[in-house]
């Protein structure tokens, strides 16, 4: 089967997608989790953001942390955890790191059709 044969789902509310959470102990260090229930009828030899240090997931103790859903190609392109991570040292909050990296997705896509991307992020 081609590429070009291969379904691709709907983005709606049935899908799954990327997991990741942020967890802060009573010390208050950070650690983090990020997994993928994978995509139905992933395209053949697809590598998504959840396995890629900095794109799916980021952790900086000394910072905080964040996590990635959605295109993971989008993700990748700016590694998008570790952007938020980082705009979040340079003083932005949690909430406005997270939508300065969302922006940063939208302004470098001509085509916003099916591009779906969030990010969790905490100090």
């Amino acid at each position: 089967m081609s590429t070009n044969d291969q379904k691709k789902p709907q983005i709606n509310s049935e899908n799954h997608d990327t997991i990741g959470l942020l967890a802060i102990d009573n010390k208050g260090n950070i650690s983090g989790a990020c997994t993928t229930s994978g995509w139905a009828y992933k395209l053949h030899g697809r590598v998504g953001d959840s396995p890629i240090i900095g794109a799916g997931l980021y952790v900086d103790n000394e910072i905080g942390g964040a996590c990635a859903t959605g295109l993971g190609e989008a993700v990748i392109r700016i590694c998008g955890s570790h952007t938020v991570v980082e705009l979040m040292r340079q003083g932005h909050s949690p909430n406005i790191a997270c939508k300065l990296a969302v922006e940063r997705i939208i302004k470098s896509h001509e085509n916003l059709e099916g591009l779906q991307v969030g990010f969790i992020g905490s100090k």
